[in-house]
């Protein structure tokens, strides 16, 4: 036995002895650097290209005779569903096109979703005000999640999962026919779904007109009461954002109002921003009275601005949080003031999105179709 040899066997023993203490083998040096490597090669390729375990299905109004009559008609009073499937899933993507009579069917179609056998939606909203149309009027723009594209046709990529069920149905409150609904749902079939997954919502309100506080009250806001509320609810979640709509009553910029929102107390707002253009990450009135021009980016935007700071003039605007969702353990309420301190009186039609632990239910109830249509309401 050549002295080389010896003295290398006893290296190797030593090590062997060493890895034996640490409670590895001999063959953990080979596995973890083939794991280390797998990673590696993992590293720089982006999840479309790795092998999936869902199954990639839709559910779509497509004429089941083989014709061409892809779309379903909706009768003043009805309703429609258009979706409904067991679980555990995803919805992936929503696209909506509708040939309507009456000019107002984006206030008129009122869209719920159900999970898991709930009797009460966790996402409720007027059609339009849901895809970010919330004055009932057709605007092109595309952000991370809402759409809408030429041909007025509607989209949405929030992801939706459901452990049990998923429901979705469209409502005609409308006094005419809806003439084609066309829709196009994609979702995952999965194994499971992991433990933390949440429950998408989406709640609107409105204000038609906000309430304009006058005097001392107009002047300083410290705790939020009188703001205009986005969307209050209880559980553990994050909210994701909103989308409004402001219908201008008197001249005059109809923002300046501070964002603020209420994280597990509902007594002190534990968010508080700069004004309305500011959380929708523009500044300085969007370009003001005269110089104004529309956006829309990935994670805000106001795709409308019609004659702005004058009487009749039209907002929609919309912010995305998924850069940072806001976080909340027991309660959550989002809120923003309606000019500073609340000293205006516009009308605001939004709706909030977030996802917690439960299917939420406990909505306020949605204005009549009457009181959902924007119209200017001059100051007494």
């Amino acid at each position: 036995m050549s002295k080389t040899w010896s003295t290398r066997a006893g290296r190797r023993g030593f090590l062997q002895r060493a890895m034996a203490l640490a409670g590895f083998t001999a063959a953990a040096p080979v596995a973890a650097s083939a794991q280390v490597a797998d990673e590696a090669t993992h590293r720089f390729l982006p999840r479309y290209a790795r092998a999936q375990d869902y199954r990639s299905l839709k559910q779509s109004s497509h004429d089941i005779t083989g014709g061409n009559r892809d779309y379903w008609p909706i009768a003043p009073g009805a309703t429609l569903e258009v979706f409904n499937q067991e679980g555990p899933g995803v919805i992936t993507h929503i696209w909506f096109t509708i040939a309507a009579q009456g000019i107002h069917h984006l206030k008129e179609i009122v869209l719920r979703i159900y999970w898991d056998g709930e009797g009460k939606p966790s996402v409720e909203a007027p059609v339009g005000d849901f895809f970010g149309l919330n004055l009932g009027q057709y605007v092109h723009y595309e952000s991370a999640y809402l759409a809408c594209s030429p041909g007025r046709s509607l989209n949405c990529y929030f992801a939706m999962p459901y452990r049990k069920s998923a429901r979705i149905t469209v409502t005609n409150e409308g006094t005419q026919g809806v003439g084609a609904f066309y829709s196009n749902i994609d979702f995952q079939r999965v194994p499971a779904l992991l433990p933390d997954a949440l429950y998408f919502h989406a709640q609107y309100r409105q204000a038609s007109p906000c309430v304009r506080s006058t005097g001392d009250a107009a002047k300083l806001n410290p705790d939020g009461s009188l703001n205009y509320v986005y969307a209050e609810t209880r559980g553990r979640g994050h909210l994701m954002g909103v989308t409004l709509g402001v219908l201008i009553n008197a001249d005059g910029w109809m923002g300046e109002g501070d964002d603020m929102i209420f994280v597990d107390d509902n007594s002190r707002p534990a968010v508080i921003g700069t004004g309305s253009e500011d959380y929708f990450l523009g500044s300085w009135n969007f370009g003001g009275r005269d110089g104004a021009v529309p956006f829309a980016h990935h994670y805000y935007g106001a795709p409308l601005i019609i004659m702005p700071e004058r009487t009749g003039g039209r907002y929609c605007c919309y912010r995305w949080h998924g850069d940072n969702p806001v976080t909340f353990n027991r309660y959550m309420k989002h809120t923003m003031e309606h000019g500073h301190a609340n000293d205006r009186g516009d009308n605001f039609f939004s709706v909030c999105y977030w996802y917690q632990d439960a299917p939420y239910t406990e909505f306020p109830a949605l204005p009549a179709v009457e009181e959902r249509i924007p119209r200017v309401k001059l100051p007494v």
